[in-house]
């Protein structure tokens, strides 16, 4: 591992006129991470996209992952190699697209938050869109979309909340397994994506979580990040604090109580253990 701040080629001059130093190194997690500040251990963001990537800072030793969470590589303060855990949520604003594409319930992806306001509640409905199968920490291939207590009062404001629902439960399904294993504690969740400029769904994620959640101006973090590195390298920034002193953060804190917090994770525990029953019993039912 080598730092992923410091000047590590030049770019032909041929092409571009004059050499320019390549001074930053970061796959879009990792620098992701680091545009969003977190360079101490615990420190966390997910990243809400087509699916959604929970990388928790480690510090600088490896880490032993919990069963189902990888480890990788990241950066601490300047630069300097360090690791994380990653978890895969494959389908997060996915499922909107497909409320929109598939289905024609919504015309655009912004509409599902006056939907998900709309209605107290999603009426006992749960959606897991596990399209093309589950990831971190369940790894099952075979899984696919599973709506569970539909019944005659269920509405497309219903479908659209539980949409939205399924991406805040499944990423904190994923915190508690990243860091319970590890021991790692996360004062908040730092957010970026398209789908964390959704007011309702970032408030609705603290209050599962039960950590704030962190969402800044400029959500485009992996870019932003990619760019703080070299900066740091090349002295454009002296430290990171300095790098990130311009940024401007909302913060959602959590309302919900303890006790609903923990019955609505059970709610969504047991919608996914349909999902992989139904997934694993046509496994079974080939094999025979």
């Amino acid at each position: 591992m080598v730092p992923s701040a410091g000047v590590l080629a030049e770019t032909d001059a041929g092409h571009l006129g004059q050499a320019l130093p390549i001074a930053g190194l970061a796959g879009d997690q990792q620098s992701a991470l680091f545009g969003q500040g977190c360079v101490l251990p615990g420190e966390s963001k997910n990243t809400y996209g087509t699916g959604a990537f929970l990388l928790v800072h480690a510090g600088d030793e490896r880490p032993l992952p919990p069963e189902g969470v990888l480890a990788t590589a990241a950066c601490g303060s300047h630069g300097e190699p360090a690791y994380a855990l990653e978890g895969s949520i494959f389908i997060a604003g996915a499922a909107v697209q497909w409320l929109r594409d598939g289905l024609g319930l919504i015309g655009t992806a912004a509409e599902t938050e006056a939907l998900a306001r709309s209605v107290p509640d999603t009426g006992g409905v749960h959606f897991v869109p596990a399209f093309v199968g589950l990831g971190t920490p369940h790894w099952e291939p075979e899984a696919r979309g599973t709506i569970t207590g539909i019944t005659r009062g269920t509405t497309r404001a219903h479908l659209a909340r539980a949409a939205l629902e399924a991406m805040a439960f499944a990423t904190a399904e994923l915190l508690v397994t990243m860091t319970g294993g590890a021991q790692l504690a996360v004062p908040a969740l730092r957010v970026d994506g398209g789908a964390a400029a959704n007011d309702w769904l970032m408030q609705f994620q603290a209050d599962v979580l039960g950590v704030p959640v962190e969402r800044p101006d400029m959500i485009e973090t992996t870019a932003l990040g990619a760019a703080g590195l070299a900066g740091l390298a090349l002295g454009v920034w002296r430290s990171t604090d300095e790098f990130l002193a311009c940024r401007r953060i909302t913060r959602f804190e959590p309302r919900l109580e303890p006790a609903e917090r923990a019955r609505r994770l059970a709610a969504w525990e047991r919608a996914v253990g349909a999902a992989l029953a139904w997934a694993r019993s046509a496994s079974r039912a080939g094999e025979g």
